[in-house]
């Protein structure tokens, strides 16, 4: 599914979009690259979009888990469980996004 212009999300940021009813953060890290993990942190329904962005990982603004981009795993606490991975393609300058989570070995 078209989510936006990749133009649209600034190196660093995050942006929050719902797809098929599932709230996913895509995130452009500091090296332009563009990731999509579920939007809410696992501690607590705080929307990681609101965050801050360092290197590969969304850092939920509440309470400070981190999680990688990647893998959707948190690389701290307080989270112990990680958010859903989402593929993401870009297409023509366009940002498109699987909303079927990906299975993260």
């Amino acid at each position: 599914m078209k989510i936006c212009a990749e133009s649209d999300i600034e190196p660093g940021s995050a942006v929050r979009v719902v797809v098929d009813g599932t709230p996913i953060a895509v995130v452009r890290d500091s090296t332009g690259t563009v990731h999509a993990i579920g939007d809410t942190c696992t501690h607590g329904d705080i929307s990681l979009a609101e965050g801050f962005v360092e290197d590969d990982t969304l850092e939920c603004w509440a309470h400070g888990s981190r999680f990688s981009l990647v893998t959707g795993k948190p690389i701290t606490l307080p989270a112990y469980d990680a958010v859903p991975v989402f593929a993401v393609s870009i297409v023509d300058g366009d940002v498109f996004i699987d909303p079927t989570p990906v299975v993260i070995p």
